[in-house]
């Protein structure tokens, strides 16, 4: 679901840049048309007989998450996130205190008492599990958001980028394959995430977030539990199919 609506956010910048560019380029009303010259080899984006395309690679959801821009809002969000992961955690302790009392105390319980304290488990799961889904959602919402907004500025630039730099086509590899149709790349010669990042973060003008430790992709809160009860990852961001390279 993010993945997609990330990749139909991609497509609009990428079209609203194109567009832009192009009326940049095209010559005043009035005006004589200028003489059409060969396009050099720098700004061709389409292959031609016996013409090779120059093809990159672009990890978006990196470059979103790892942009100073990124970091910045993503802890901003786990801090706003903290106090939630408290409550869930506290709420699956008390849970998993209950389960081992049925499982040690079970057996010397009379059937009333049994009966009483499974009722009791089997509320307090299902309040847990949905509260863990609502809070899920809400993270994963919240960070779409902020993959939305900066994908919408950075889509731009890198198409900018993309055709100065003489690129035909660029590939998303925030999959792997088979997800992705990428098998193989040499990482080091095509992939532009790198270079779009540092742009980005002139462009942006947003300092590195003041912490020191390594930059991390946006995981969702989840309390420390078992496998039963331990909330499913937020989705992963942003991840378009036409993006830009160095």
């Amino acid at each position: 679901m993010t993945s997609k609506f990330l990749r139909l956010t991609l497509a609009a910048a990428v079209l609203s840049a194109m567009t832009a560019l192009a009326q940049t380029s095209a010559p005043a009303s009035g005006s004589a048309a200028p003489a059409v010259s060969a396009p050099s080899a720098a700004t061709t984006t389409s292959a031609t007989p016996g013409s090779s395309l120059r093809v990159g690679t672009i990890n978006i959801q990196d470059a979103i998450f790892l942009s100073n821009e990124g970091r910045k809002e993503m802890e901003t969000l786990q801090k706003k996130f903290d106090p939630k992961q408290a409550e869930l955690k506290s709420a699956n302790d008390e849970l998993e205190a209950l389960k081992k009392q049925l499982t040690t105390q079970g057996p010397s319980l009379n059937e009333d008492a049994a009966a009483n304290l499974k009722k009791q488990i089997e509320a307090k799961q299902k309040t847990f599990d949905r509260n863990v889904q609502d809070a899920q959602e809400d993270f994963g919402n919240q960070q779409q958001e902020i993959a939305t907004k900066i994908l919408q500025k950075m889509a731009p630039m890198i198409v900018k980028y993309s055709t100065e730099n003489g690129f035909g086509l660029i590939v998303d590899t925030s999959k792997p394959w088979p997800q992705s149709p990428v098998l193989w790349w040499n990482q080091d010669a095509v992939d532009i995430t790198k270079a779009v990042v540092e742009i980005y973060n002139v462009q942006s003008g947003v300092p590195a977030p003041a912490s020191t430790g390594a930059a991390t992709k946006p995981a969702a809160p989840k309390p420390t539990t078992g496998a039963s009860t331990t909330p499913k990852p937020a989705p992963a961001a942003p991840k378009p199919s036409t993006t830009p390279q160095n």
